[in-house]
């Protein structure tokens, strides 16, 4: 179904929620018909969608209101859950079709499709798997979330867990293990995120990497999810269901 949509901005008054205003506001198919942060009482009939970057709490309550009703559908960019939250938005998938990503670049989420199916064809006894990171010298976790997710699908392409696979950054005297996953990061200036996944042979090198020049290209990736998301089933979705790497 194409046309015009209903779109709510859950945590509104944020960043990521006054660059989504920007983003849909431009828009000639979307009315933006609610905009709240927490504490606040959005009508979500008027929705047929809310995207929502605010927090793994808020979030949780938000999906469960959702579901409630059978509706609007749901965009969730926030990130951090713990266990309880995390089955509160499984069971509102159940009543309502829910988007969940850790990074929703559209540019990143091709990477993340294109590093499993690589993963799946290279040989683990064969081609050494790198990812390498750089982000700006505020942030605090290493590795990226996004890093962890381009390790999560290079060791699905491997049939295994990342946690069985991970070797973190190295130090001192240790021999690379058969088909293990490294992992380094840089924090230095202003860097918005590079990343970087290298498979490597004896005598040839595969690179796959992505550059952010710009923390706008979120948002717009938020909005083609939600594009995506308002017509759904009920279920948890993520952007490889949404980019077409599975079938939805």
């Amino acid at each position: 179904m194409t046309g015009l949509f209903h779109v709510g901005i859950s945590g509104a008054r944020g960043r990521m929620g006054r660059a989504l205003s920007q983003v849909l506001d431009a828009r000639g198919d979307v009315v933006v018909a609610a905009r709240f942060d927490r504490g606040d009482q959005p009508d979500l009939a008027l929705c047929d969608v809310v995207i929502d970057f605010t927090t793994p709490e808020a979030s949780a309550e938000l999906a469960a209101a959702c579901a409630g009703r059978g509706g609007p559908a749901l965009v969730i960019g926030s990130t951090g859950f713990d266990a309880t939250q995390e089955a509160t938005i499984e069971a509102a998938a159940t009543r309502v079709a829910i988007v969940r990503s850790g990074n929703f670049s559209l540019g990143v989420n091709i990477l993340i499709g294109l590093v499993e199916n690589a993963a799946q064809r290279l040989p683990a006894e064969a081609w050494d798997i790198e990812i390498q990171e750089a982000h700006h010298r505020r942030k605090v976790d290493a590795p990226s979330g996004t890093a962890l997710m381009l390790g999560e699908a290079a060791a699905a392409g491997r049939g295994e867990d990342l946690a069985t696979l991970r070797t973190p950054a190295r130090e001192g005297l240790a021999e690379r293990a058969t088909g293990s996953i490294g992992f380094s990061a840089v924090r230095a200036g202003g860097i918005v995120g590079e990343h970087t996944v290298m498979f490597a042979y004896d005598d040839e090198v595969l690179t796959l990497s992505h550059s952010a020049i710009d923390r706008s290209l979120f948002a717009k990736g938020a909005v083609v999810a939600a594009a995506w998301v308002r017509n759904r089933h009920p279920g948890l979705y993520d952007m490889q269901d949404v980019l077409g790497f599975r079938q939805a």
